[in-house]
């Protein structure tokens, strides 16, 4: 499936959700969109989470 039909379906869905449960569910659906796609990607491999959990003061010298 193209990028193109998946974005079509994720903002039929938002609409869908924004027109029949307003902006909580909108926001909710969003959400819980955004989550689904990390964990995608994370799955996938394309995502490294170490960056996210390394000490700042990491440096290289």
């Amino acid at each position: 499936m193209s990028l193109a039909v998946i974005g079509m379906v994720a903002g039929m869905a938002l609409g869908f959700a924004g027109y029949f449960g307003g902006f909580g569910a909108f926001l909710l659906v969003a959400a819980l969109g955004a989550v689904g796609f990390v964990v995608g990607r994370f799955l996938e491999g394309d995502l490294d989470l170490g960056g996210f959990f390394r000490p700042r003061d990491d440096r290289r010298r």
